[in-house]
């Protein structure tokens, strides 16, 4: 069999099916292949028609024949145990040298492991973030490949050519670093990708509950954000949803169940952050506001026994709009820079080479928290690669300096009006924490050496020297062993 084909595909959901047309629109033979063989030939003769480049495969064994060496082979299957099931199933026609890819929300755990086993038997693989939804995959996504790094030169051509450019014509893909890296920082874009959705349904339910404006206003709020600081895809979609009537003329976003669904990926980053010490405080909030706005049934039982206060706004509303729209851009501001601690410190815990203004850029077009304001981050970590926080960038300085007054004015409004705001809440908490020279913590300790003899450092002795005091004269001299979670 004539071996032909430069990448092959596994899985033909409609992301499989995008990315394969993609990838034939930029002059790429591609094979098709799916374990529910007959979804193949429907590819073929419905999408795919006429497309002589599209090559279907009815076996592994005949996808295998039909590529290049070495052999590329990606999969867009569900992420778990699927991707390692397939893995399994397409070794055995792969020889050294060739290359698996995995294309799915894949743990980066499971990314790390997988490398490693596929490397130790000679062959290379990626695991490779794919944002932008199904648009995204068919004309042009956001990527962020990791893995072997000799893998690289074998689809940077193919990754590029099909990633989403930026305004100056730069691919929105470029190799995140070794084994679970690119995963890693896909799992990072979800987690802020939470935290920018909640950020602007908080400021939507402080226009729509503390203003009391209607779709048609908030609408044209949004219009007018979106060609500002704030212009993003997210921004962009908010304001075409309110505006969006059924065929009976009625709003849609009011006839929605207020129950959020998530796929686990916010979960994963606040879960990590933990693990590695990081105060990645907005996601892991915009996580637990999914988490209780699916508690609707005890919601709706506890509003009709517990009391908030009587609210009714007075004063100047269009200045409280754009108390919400710079309370807005602040709290984006604190979330990015927690995910970029976050890949810093992962950076360190996992020895991986990231790329932080590569990253920004990345994300600067093709996936869903593609905004302007990434430009931004780019550049402050152009001027400065060993930026240790965005917040200390002079840019951002400036912004947060500009925009604080309108940020507290409005999470104080919240609290005034009981309208609930976490994530606004907990990034303006979180920049009060981050700029204190000190913390009560020293209080903390005091309490952990009091009951559990855990030590504490002192102000007027060098750091990592510890002390414990016999708070009660009966506890004795005798300290715990110190430990890090």
């Amino acid at each position: 069999m004539e071996q032909k084909a430069d990448i092959a595909l596994i899985g033909l959901a409609v992301m499989g099916q995008n990315l394969i047309l993609n990838m034939n629109d930029h002059g790429y033979t591609v094979v098709a292949f799916n374990r529910t063989v007959s979804k193949v030939d429907e590819f073929l003769n419905d999408a795919a028609k006429g497309r002589k480049t599209i090559i279907g495969a009815h076996s592994i064994q005949e996808m295998a024949a039909l590529l290049k060496r070495p052999r590329k082979v990606m999969l867009m299957v569900k992420a778990g145990q699927a991707v390692d099931d397939f893995i399994e199933l397409v070794l055995p026609h792969l020889e050294p040298g060739d290359l698996i890819i995995d294309g799915g929300n894949s743990h980066f755990p499971d990314t790390i492991r997988r490398t490693k086993y596929l490397e130790s038997k000679g062959l290379l693989y990626i695991g490779t973030g794919v944002s932008g939804g199904e648009e995204g995959a068919r004309f042009g996504p956001s990527m962020m490949p990791g893995g072997s790094v000799k893998a690289w030169p074998l689809v940077k051509d193919i990754f590029q050519a099909i990633a989403a450019k930026t305004p100056d014509g730069t691919p929105c893909c470029d190799w995140m670093g070794e084994d679970g890296a690119g995963h890693y920082v896909k799992m990072t874009h979800n987690g802020i990708e939470y935290g920018d959705m909640q950020l602007i349904c908080e400021a939507y339910q402080l226009l729509k509950e503390g203003l009391g404006m209607s779709n048609e206003e908030m609408h044209a709020v949004l219009t007018e954000w979106n060609k500002g600081e704030l212009d993003s895809y997210l921004v962009e979609i908010t304001r075409d949803i309110l505006a969006y009537k059924d065929a009976q003329g009625d709003y849609v976003v009011d006839k929605i169940l207020d129950t959020a669904g998530q796929k686990g990926t916010g979960k994963w980053t606040s879960v990590s952050s933990l693990d590695l010490g990081m105060p990645v405080t907005l996601i892991g909030e915009a996580v637990y506001a999914r988490c209780l706005s699916a508690m609707k049934d005890d919601r709706v039982a506890a509003s009709k026994i517990l009391q908030g206060p009587k609210f009714q706004f007075s004063g100047d509303k269009k200045a409280f709009v754009e108390d919400i729209r710079q309370a807005l851009l602040a709290s984006k501001i604190v979330s990015y820079a927690q995910g970029f601690m976050l890949l810093r410190e992962a950076a360190k815990e996992y020895h991986w080479n990231l790329n932080y203004p590569s990253i920004a850029m990345v994300w600067r077009a093709g996936c869903i928290i593609r905004s302007v304001f990434l430009g931004k981050i780019k550049d402050a970590f152009a001027r400065n690669p060993n930026l240790s926080n965005l917040l200390l960038d002079d840019y951002f300085t400036g912004v947060i300096e500009r925009c604080q007054g309108s940020w507290r004015r409005a999470v104080a409004k919240a609290v005034e009006a009981g309208i609930p705001a976490p994530a606004f809440t907990t990034a303006l908490a979180f920049y009060d924490g981050y700029r204190s020279a000190r913390l009560p913590a020293n209080l903390l300790q005091a309490q952990r050496d009091y009951f559990g003899a855990h030590t504490y450092e002192r102000i007027d002795q060098p750091r990592g020297k510890f002390f414990h005091t016999n708070w009660t004269g009966k506890g004795g001299s005798v300290s715990a062993g110190t430990y890090t979670v």
